[in-house]
This record gives C-alpha cells, sequence and structure tokens, in this order.
C-alpha cells in the first residue's frame, strides 16, 4: 500500500498515464481475489466493508426485483446473522418485501430441513426468493453447511447469499464449492485495511445500484475507488491463502489449549461447539450469570489486560444481550454474561495463558 502511495495517487478512472496505471493497479488486485475464490474478475464489486456489501446484497436485489416484477421478493435468513444482514432485511420488511427468520439449533446452526419445509410451502411463479446465511457465526464461530444450504435453495428456485466476512482465510470460500450466488468478505478480518470489502456477484445476476454518482464498478457503486486499500485487500488474501493451512492449525492448537484451561473454572458453559467451529473464537458463559455483572466481566479483564467482548465488535458497547445466544434459546442471563475471544495468527500461548488466569480471577473476584 505504501509503495503504491508513493508511486501513484492518481485516480483510476482518468485518462491520463497515471490514472491508467492506477487502474492497471485495481484490476490486478481485481483479477487477484476474483481467482482466490473461484470468481471472474467482473463478479467481484469492491465495497467499504462487510457491511455495506451485506446490504448490497439484500436490498440490492430486492429492488431489482421490485422495479421489474411489481412484486417484493421473499428474504429468507435468521436471527443468529450478523446485524449487518439482520438490519437490513428488517429496513425491508418495512417497506413491503416479505421476511421470514429461520430458527437455529442450540450450536447455532441454520437447519436444512427448516430451509427445505419454508421454500417448500413457498406458491408458484412469485419472483425467486433470496436465502442469507452467513458461513459461520461472528460470536460462537458455528459454521453452517452453506454448501448443501445452496443445493436446498437451488432445488426450490431460490438464490443463496452467503456472508462470509468471519470464515474468509480460516475455511475454503470458493464460490463454484459453495455455490452460493452473492457471497460478502470484508479485509480487516484477515489483517488486511478497514474501510474496504467486497461483494461477489454471479455474472448472471443484476443487482439495483445502491450508491449513485458515477460510473465506477461497472456502474455498479459510485465513488473514487480507494486504490492502495483494493492493493492492501489482495496482498492480505494472498498471505493468507498461502498461510492459511498452517496458522488454523496454529489458532485451533492456542483455542484448545484455552478452553481446556478454562474449563477449570466453576460454572463455565462452552457456547462454542468443540466440533464444526472455526479455529479462533471461543465463547464462554456461567451457569450462575444471574449472579455475575456482564460488563463488569468485560471490564475486568480489560483492567487486566485482555481484551474480549460480549456480542459483535459493532454492538459490544451496547451490553446487551447476545442476540445470538438469545436466538440459540439460551436465557436473557448467559446471554448478557456470554464472554467471547477471539484468536489471531499472532496470538501466544504466554497471552493465552495469561487470558485464561485473568477470567478466572475476575469470576472468582465477582462470586466473592
Amino acid at each position: 500500500m505504501q509503495q503504491f502511495r508513493e508511486g501513484s495517487f492518481a485516480n483510476a478512472g482518468s485518462v491520463h498515464q497515471s490514472g491508467q496505471r492506477s487502474r492497471v493497479e485495481l484490476e490486478n488486485a481485481r483479477e487477484a481475489i476474483a481467482t482466490i475464490i473461484g470468481a471472474e474478475p467482473k463478479e467481484i464489486i469492491f465495497t467499504s466493508g462487510g457491511t455495506e456489501a451485506n446490504n448490497y446484497a439484500l436490498k440490492g436485489y430486492a429492488f431489482k426485483v421490485k422495479s421489474e416484477s411489481g412484486v417484493w421478493p421473499h428474504i429468507i435468513t435468521d436471527r443468529g446473522e450478523h446485524h449487518a444482514v439482520l438490519h437490513p432485511v428488517e429496513f425491508l420488511a418495512s417497506v413491503g418485501a416479505l421476511v421470514h427468520y429461520l430458527e437455529v439449533d442450540k450450536e447455532g446452526r441454520v437447519s436444512m430441513e427448516a430451509l427445505c419445509a419454508f421454500l417448500a410451502s413457498l406458491p408458484g411463479a412469485i419472483p425467486r426468493p433470496l436465502v442469507s446465511i452467513m458461513h459461520a457465526n461472528n460470536e460462537t464461530g458455528s459454521i453452517n453447511l452453506i454448501r448443501e444450504l445452496a443445493e436446498i435453495a437451488y432445488e426450490r428456485g431460490a438464490l443463496i447469499h452467503t456472508d462470509a466476512v468471519q470464515s474468509f482465510g480460516k475455511l475454503s470460500c470458493n464460490v463454484k464449492e459453495l455455490g452460493v450466488d452473492m457471497m460478502t468478505l470484508s479485509a480487516h478480518k484477515i489483517h488486511g485495511p478497514k474501510g474496504i470489502g467486497a461483494l461477489y456477484v454471479n455474472k448472471e445476476l443484476e443487482l439495483e445500484s445502491l450508491i449513485h454518482g458515477g460510473a465506477q464498478e461497472r456502474d455498479r457503486r459510485g465513488g473514487t475507488e480507494p486504490v492502495e486499500l483494493v492493493i492492501g485487500f489482495a496482498e492480505a488474501i494472498r498471505i493468507s491463502k498461502e498461510e492459511r493451512e498452517e496458522t488454523t492449525a496454529q489458532i485451533g492448537a492456542l483455542k484448545d489449549h484455552l478452553r481446556k484451561l478454562l474449563s477449570s473454572i466453576d460454572g463455565i458453559h462452552f457456547v462454542t461447539p468443540e466440533n464444526g467451529a472455526l479455529p479462533n473464537i471461543l465463547n464462554i458463559s456461567f451457569d450462575d450469570a444471574a449472579q455475575l455483572d456482564g460488563e463488569g466481566l468485560i471490564v475486568g479483564m480489560d483492567i487486566r489486560g485482555i481484551a474480549v467482548s460480549n456480542g459483535s465488535a459493532c454492538t459490544s458497547g451496547s451490553m446487551q444481550p447476545s442476540h445470538v445466544l438469545l436466538a440459540m434459546n439460551y436465557p436473557p442471563e448467559q446471554a448478557k454474561a456470554a464472554v467471547r475471544f477471539s484468536l489471531s495468527r499472532f496470538t501466544t500461548q504466554k497471552e493465552i495463558e495469561k487470558a485464561a488466569k485473568a477470567m478466572r480471577d475476575v469470576v472468582e473476584k465477582m462470586r466473592g
């Protein structure tokens, strides 16, 4: 990114030579990202991050269908999704779109039977429904069987979008293997720059633009392209792909170690399942959560130099009960007293041991 800034600060939309050099850098990065996820370059739309990409997938499809057919499509999701999906869906419901929420099981996964049953209940001769289910949950790490869910969607005439922000870099996110029509990505989850993401959109699918004011991104998103951010995104993806196997094994071992150390705390409950979960997330709560202060747990850890969260980073400042755990039928007290540990390729065993000791100290102090 720094090399690009030093060599060219030109607008990639300009026709002069320096502008065209920026264009070449932009398109090279787009091609590199597309290749890694099994897409074509023209199927990659750069956005400001995962939130905008989710909004574009959901609203862009719904608005396009409504403008062409005069009828809103069904939008099908689940209550364990990130708010970057839930809030756009709520907005679409407020303007007339038909919305259905699937239940999640005790481990936070969407039931294939539930999706199959609901799609089978829809009448024929309606616009194609859109199913939006995240690849892996950002709070619990639970992995959804997207390929199988996509097959169910196709068999019953639906399209499918997946928010892969949390899984990207930890799991294979090849769009052909997953069988998805749209997929959301974000750079900062793989140590890339904040403020850049992407939406994969199958070339056969057209969306209504949400940001007007320019012909950038093939007339799909107006605005000057942030070339240096795109370059950083592409480089982060390259590094992530090269080191994924080694890194996920390393992080997974650290998570297992953390789980073992935490298991000695009386009354601890592991929300994150042992199997079928991302290697970097461990979510816990407590049997006596009603006697514990959820905010106190987070603050107590912070005082000891450990940064943990309750819900997603986008909502944890509000200290409300985790909507994901509520969707999983946890009592509000346990949902509010949940603690999420997030590990990365830079996490060390010493930090894991410090975190486990801090968690024990905080809980014991709160219990008196």
